[in-house]
């Protein structure tokens, strides 16, 4: 079933600390929570023979992206005891340091949670059709690849 208009998830750039900041205090007032999951992705500066990573700039097919991200939301929703979720995704250029990737999942029980966010991360990683090239500090590029 495709959905008509699935959450965008997706940033311009790194995503903004005070955004990461502003999910976690829309829950201090919803009481039947007793645990979060956060997972934040870092851009790496991996060092290669030919330089080291600068940034990395990201690219997907959007549409593909947006409805894959919502059976992987529901899939896990449906497995997990789970009351609420946000993801969001850089796209475009994100420098070393910066973070390109914001999972975070709240659970009524501490295990639900851990276990929901880590099993998502993994199907983010897998499943989306989002590609990152690494830019180097001499220029040079290389497509990412996940290990």
């Amino acid at each position: 079933m495709i959905q008509k208009n699935p959450k965008n998830i997706f940033f311009e750039g790194p995503i903004p600390a005070q955004k990461i900041a502003d999910d976690l205090q829309k829950h201090a007032s919803k009481t039947d929570i007793g645990a979060h999951s956060i997972f934040l992705g870092q851009v790496r500066a991996d060092q290669f023979e030919d330089g080291e990573v600068e940034a990395i700039e990201y690219t997907c097919y959007q549409d593909m992206a947006l409805e894959k991200m919502h059976e992987i939301r529901e899939a896990v929703f449906a497995k997990y005891d789970l009351t609420c979720m946000h993801v969001h995704h850089s796209l475009g250029k994100v420098p070393v340091g910066a973070i390109c990737l914001f999972v975070f999942v709240s659970s009524k029980h501490r295990q639900a949670a851990i276990t929901a966010c880590s099993e998502l991360v993994e199907l983010i990683k897998k499943e989306l059709p989002i590609w990152g090239k690494e830019i180097l500090n001499n220029q040079t590029s290389a497509w990412k690849k996940n290990n």
